[in-house]
């Protein structure tokens, strides 16, 4: 079968300098892992292969279509069944949870402990809450690979994971048009979702190429938002990229809770769709391309945020790297962000801003670069920063922090102040303590905001 061929060619270059002299040794590295010099650090050449499957290539051999309101063309209720070379049409609307969180009105449907397997489809939907592909419900699954999804409605998402079920997606070809639309799509009881390969394309208002309240993981495949964040976590869920490509250009609003526009947002409504608690984001290797505004937005929640080897660029320059903030979601005083953020290996480029009702954990290790500035207008929440002896931090303004544990010299002043709790920093070791972070947990009922019609989706 002919495929389309991209290669793209990631190339993270990690120039650093660096002198460990101090007493302080942050992880305890052994003294020939200790740099005294400024290494030599080699050049990563990460090359990522998304093959995608256009429908021209599929042979189809049989045509299923529904036009009835609320009804499904292909549904699995407690039985296994599979479909291979099948072209899947689907219109007529529904609108609310029955479509959202149960899967009414979706094109494919899987529930009750059911399974789907699912091979060289051609999925189309042309209807208002109309789901591709909708997995419901503990113990039930659905398998799709090689596959062509197309939904052009309001609130019409690719593949569709509620209630605690297991969808996976290896190649697949997902392009939504409609406005709160995400291509990789869950909500209420979220579910596990494994994502192999293929190519996520969005281009609705509302509309990120990932909106998880599940657990979700996209290895080796292209990702893009033209409208929305690239990717959206609400509450206790996370989001797992491997050698992916992200890009993001977050230019409309959904609602008027957040003037800030940005490529990854985690935040927790308090709705009730997702459950209060850490989220997590990791993301190894592979890009991040953001055209507008911040990289990370964290507000209303705890989270984890790791990162390795991956080329993160911001075309705004106007734009954070990192903002914890409090916006439009959760109770007005105590809905900043928390942020433990771990780069392992990781160039960071951009300023991080705190504000003083959140908080941030920044952790630099084996052989980490940040290039930029923290709080540079003056103390606002609390700041721990954390160097060991092969990374290092160049200012780019004055910052302002609360504690700092580094080795003498890992963080390059270049002409700029650093103040720790108010006293300004003379460029010695330093031992300083984390924040300890509480994630509240819960069902996510209270609070303020309720989802609008069509189901909540983010600013």
């Amino acid at each position: 079968m002919i495929r389309k061929l991209i290669c793209v060619l990631l190339c993270v270059v990690l120039s650093i300098s660096i002198v460990s002299c101090g007493s302080v040794k942050p992880n305890e590295a052994d003294a020939e892992d200790t740099y005294t010099d400024a290494p030599e650090v080699p050049e990563e050449t990460n090359e990522i292969e998304v093959h995608v499957i256009e429908k021209e290539e599929i042979e189809i051999s049989q045509t299923i279509e529904n036009s009835a309101d609320g009804e499904h063309a292909v549904e699995a209720d407690g039985e296994s069944l599979s479909y291979t070379n099948t072209a899947v049409s689907k219109t007529g609307d529904s609108s609310g949870d029955e479509a959202d969180f149960y899967g009414e009105n979706s094109a494919v449907f899987a529930t009750g402990g059911g399974s789907l397997d699912l091979s060289e489809m051609v999925i189309t939907t042309d209807g208002t809450h109309a789901n591709a592909v909708f997995c419901y419900g503990e113990g039930t699954s659905v398998t799709i690979r090689d596959s062509v999804i197309e939904t052009s409605g309001n609130c019409s998402g690719g593949i569709m994971t509620t209630g605690g079920g297991t969808m996976n997606a290896v190649g697949l070809n997902i392009h939504t048009t409609g406005n709160s639309s995400a291509a990789i799509r869950s909500d209420r009881g979220g579910g596990t979702v494994t994502v192999s390969g293929g190519s996520y394309v969005t281009d609705g208002k509302g509309s990120p190429a990932i909106y998880s309240t599940a657990d979700i993981t996209v290895s080796d495949a292209y990702l893009e938002s033209t409208s929305a964040q690239g990717i959206v976590i609400e509450g206790k869920n996370s989001v797992t990229l491997n050698d992916a490509e992200l890009v993001a250009d977050n230019n409309s609003k959904n609602s008027s809770k957040s003037s800030w526009f940005q490529a990854v947002m985690i935040y927790q409504s308090m709705s009730g769709d997702a459950a209060e608690g850490m989220s997590s984001f990791s993301m190894t290797g592979g890009s991040l391309t953001n055209k507008n505004g911040d990289i990370f937005f964290v507000n209303n929640t705890a989270t984890e945020i790791f990162l390795s080897g991956a080329a993160i660029i911001n075309e705004d320059v106007d734009g954070a790297f990192l903002r914890a903030a409090a916006a439009g979601w959760g109770r007005e005083g105590s809905n900043g962000g928390q942020v433990t953020l771990t780069a392992d290996r990781q160039a960071i480029e951009g300023d991080m801003l705190v504000d003083d009702i959140s908080n941030l954990n920044l952790i630099l290790m084996n052989g980490s670069v940040f290039t930029g500035t923290i709080n540079p207008d003056g103390e606002e929440g609390e700041v721990y920063v954390e160097i060991d002896g092969k990374s290092k931090w160049t200012l780019t303004a004055d910052a302002y922090i609360t504690s700092l544990t580094c080795d003498e010299g890992a963080v390059d002043l270049n002409g700029h102040r650093l103040y720790i709790n108010g006293e300004l920093y003379d460029g010695s070791a330093s031992q300083g303590e984390r924040i300890q972070v509480k994630a509240s947990s819960g069902s996510g009922h209270g609070g303020s905001g309720s989802p609008p019609p069509g189901g909540k989706r983010p600013g």
